[in-house]
């Protein structure tokens, strides 16, 4: 199912989409593949899967320290890639979004990195780190491959490059709930809805906000604003990172983390004006 038709299907019935982001292989690989898994059958409609990098610079300390111990494990971008086939084989079937610094794909080679990742089955790719500016190379890659590049729009975008982008995004634009890195934050503000607004009138491209997000009320807020779904990242890695000696103890948990977010998606859909 492509990114696209997850959202079709998802307006169809009245709900906001849900997709949490996981750095694969931390504290294992063997938890990271049960985590996407009581995930999904807890409602969440795609998965945002990390690839762990030596300097995320978008990401806060729950995530730096994430993929510190990922690669301290050993993972590497091959062995995020079987993870993907392995989570395809095992009958996940939710669009997949990778995220992935530059420097990876650069080192790899970007059609052999990306004709990978179209293999595993992934839909959507994210790099933070690189700017529309600098995205030709990139773009055209990924549209013979497939492959939807989403950039992110953040509140000091300025609406020149918001045109840009959503001119060159497919999938979904990510709208950044605050300015920084990642993190849990306790409200979401209304300079974020309002630059929902700003930047539905520029595009019909779904929207996805991230950064912050935490609660039910917090999705609900923010689907109820115009938002086409939410992200969550640093608050499941919370969860886990209470028991890294046991994580799968927290399965339970995180499940009913990822209830609650849904809750709050389909509860925000229902409330739109």
């Amino acid at each position: 199912m492509t990114i696209e038709e997850k959202f079709q299907e998802l307006n169809g019935i009245g709900e906001g989409a849900y997709m949490p982001h996981i750095y694969y292989g931390d504290p294992s690989e063997e938890f990271s593949l049960r985590q996407v898994e009581t995930l999904v059958e807890s409602g969440a409609d795609m998965i945002e899967f990390g690839i762990p990098f030596s300097d995320p610079t978008a990401d806060g300390p729950a995530f730096q320290e994430a993929c510190e111990r990922a690669l301290k494990k050993g993972v590497t971008p091959e062995r995020c890639i079987r993870g993907l086939e392995e989570l395809r084989a095992g009958g996940v079937e939710v669009p997949i979004v990778v995220t992935t610094y530059y420097n990876i794909p650069y080192v790899y080679g970007i059609r052999d990195f990306l004709e990978k990742l179209e293999e595993a089955g992934v839909q959507g790719i994210i790099v933070p780190n690189l700017t529309i500016e600098e995205a030709e190379d990139f773009l055209k890659v990924s549209r013979k491959t497939g492959i939807d590049l989403i950039f992110q729009i953040t509140p000091n975008t300025t609406v020149g490059r918001m045109e840009r982008i959503v001119e060159s995004a497919s999938g979904f634009i990510y709208i950044v709930n605050f300015e920084g890195v990642t993190g849990v934050r306790g409200a979401v503000a209304d300079s974020t809805k309002n630059l929902i607004g700003e930047v539905k009138t520029l595009t019909e491209l779904p929207l996805m906000a991230g950064f912050g997000v935490s609660k039910r009320e917090h999705a609900a807020s923010l689907v109820s604003a115009g938002a086409d779904g939410v992200i969550t990242g640093s608050a499941l890695g919370e969860i886990y990172m209470k028991n890294l000696e046991n994580p799968e103890g927290t399965l339970p948990e995180i499940g009913d983390f990822a209830s609650g977010i849904k809750r709050g998606c389909r509860e925000g859909y229902s409330s739109r004006d």
